[in-house]
C-alpha cells in the first residue's frame, strides 16, 4: 500500500490501492474501434497488461472518415456512414480471435442529413433482413446510436422517436433472433439544461458544443426521450435490451432502480459514466449491490492502462478522492473526484464477465480461449 503526495490542487493525505488487473479476466461490453484498425495492436497491449479477456466493438459495420478516427471527440460532432461488416472479421476478428466481437448498427448508421426512411415499411423490412444476415455473420446484437429520437427525420421532415410503431418489427426481431438491444438515448441531464456557470458539465459544453440538447426547438427534452425509451421496453417485453450509461440516468438511481424491477428484459452497463457513480458511492454501491444480476462491465473510453486500472479501483477498492477518466479516456481534466466501491467478489465476477455471457452465451467459448491466453500471457 503506497501513500500518494498531496497534489496541487488538494492536500489529502491517503492511500493508493490500484489494481494492476482486474480481479477477473473481464468482457469490455462496450467500446469501439470505429474504422480504426491500425489502432488493435494497442487496443491488444492494454487489454493483456490489465486482464480484459474480450472487448465488444459495438459499432463494427460503421465508417467513418479515416481523418476523423476520434469521432466521438471533435467539436463539429461525428459523421458516419453504413460500412461493411467484412472489414472487422478480415481485419480484426480473423487476425485476433477470441478477443473482439461485433454488434452491428444494421441500418442505423445513415448520415442525420438524410432521411432515416422515406418508407417505413421497406426501411423496417430491410432492416430485419441486413439483421438477420448479420447475426448469422457473427454479430453478436443490435446497437442504436443516439441519433434516433435526437436526429433522424422521416421522409416528411417529423421527427422519428424511438418507440415510433413503425420501428417496431425490428424490435421484435431482435428478439426472435435472441440478440440484444443496446440503445443509447439521452445524455447526462446537463447537456439538455442552458450552458451556463451553473451548469455542471459547462467544460464539457465549451469544449464540445455539438453536445448541448438545451434548445427545444431542436431537440425533445431529457424526460421526453427517457418516456419514449421506457415504452420501447415495456412494448417488447421479449426483446432483451441493454441500456448503457446507466440506462443514461445515473444522477438518478432511484429512477434506474425502478426500471430495472419494472423491466426483466433489461440490463444496463455504466459506461462513460465512472464519474457520476463514483461521486455517490455510498448510493452507488447500494444500487450495485441490489442491481449485482443486471450491470455489464463497459467503458466506451480508448483503451489505456490507466482507464482501466481507475474502473478497477472504483469498483474494486475503498479508496477516496481519485481522478476518474473524462470521456475521451484521458486524465487531464475532470469535472470532480470519485471514491471506491470496494464490491465483493462474487459480485465482481458477475459485473465483469458473468452477466454479458448470461446474455449472450455463444461467447462463452472464446472467453475460455481468451483466459486462456491471458493465463499464459
Amino acid at each position: 500500500m503506497a501513500t500518494s503526495p498531496p497534489r496541487s490542487d488538494s492536500y489529502l493525505f491517503q492511500p493508493e490501492n490500484i489494481p494492476t488487473r482486474a480481479a477477473f479476466p473481464a468482457i469490455d461490453a462496450h467500446n469501439h474501434l470505429w474504422d480504426g484498425w491500425r489502432a488493435i495492436p494497442k487496443f491488444l497491449r492494454a487489454m493483456d497488461r490489465v486482464g480484459v479477456a474480450m472487448t465488444c466493438d459495438l459499432t463494427s459495420n460503421l465508417r467513418v472518415s479515416s481523418s476523423n478516427l476520434r469521432v466521438s471527440f471533435v467539436k463539429a460532432g461525428y459523421s458516419f456512414s453504413t460500412g461493411d461488416l467484412d472489414s472487422f472479421f478480415t481485419r480484426c476478428a480473423d487476425r485476433h480471435p477470441n478477443r473482439f466481437y461485433p454488434f452491428t448498427t444494421a441500418t442505423f448508421s445513415r448520415p442525420v442529413s438524410k432521411p432515416l426512411f422515406t418508407d417505413a415499411r421497406a426501411f423496417a423490412e430491410d432492416t430485419c433482413a441486413l439483421l438477420r444476415d448479420h447475426v448469422a455473420r457473427g454479430a453478436r446484437g443490435l446497437k442504436i446510436l443516439k441519433e434516433l429520437g435526437l436526429h433522424y427525420r422521416d421522409g416528411r421532415g417529423k421527427l422519428v422517436p424511438v418507440d415510433d410503431e413503425r420501428l417496431a418489427p425490428i424490435w421484435e426481431e431482435a428478439g426472435r433472433l435472441g440478440v440484444p438491444v443496446l440503445i443509447h438515448q439521452s445524455d447526462p441531464y446537463g447537456f439538455f439544461q442552458s450552458p451556463g456557470p451553473r451548469n455542471e458539465h459547462t467544460d464539457t459544453l465549451r469544449k464540445y458544443p455539438s453536445w448541448s440538447f438545451s434548445d427545444r426547438r431542436r431537440f425533445p427534452g431529457k424526460w421526453e426521450l427517457i418516456r419514449r425509451r421506457d415504452r420501447l421496453v415495456a412494448n417488447h417485453p421479449n426483446t432483451q435490451f441493454i441500456l448503457p450509461h446507466v440506462a443514461n440516468f445515473p444522477e438518478h438511481l432511484d429512477y434506474v432502480d425502478a426500471l430495472l424491477a419494472a423491466h426483466p428484459n433489461v440490463a444496463i452497463d455504466f459506461s462513460a459514466r465512472l464519474d457520476e457513480v463514483g461521486r455517490q458511492p455510498h448510493r452507488a454501491r447500494a444500487f450495485f449491490l441490489h442491481n449485482q444480476d443486471r450491470i455489464l462491465f463497459g467503458t466506451d473510453m480508448p483503451p489505456s492502462e490507466a482507464m482501466y486500472r481507475c474502473h478497477f479501483r472504483f469498483l474494486e477498492t475503498f479508496d477516496e478522492f481519485f481522478i476518474p477518466p473524462d470521456y475521451d479516456g484521458t486524465f487531464g481534466r475532470h469535472r470532480w473526484r470519485i471514491s471506491g466501491i470496494g464490491l465483493p467478489r462474487a459480485v465482481l465476477k458477475k459485473l465483469y464477465f458473468a452477466n454479458i455471457l448470461r446474455l449472450i452465451p455463444g461467447l462463452r467459448p472464446a472467453y475460455a480461449a481468451a483466459c486462456q491466453r491471458l493465463s499464459a500471457s
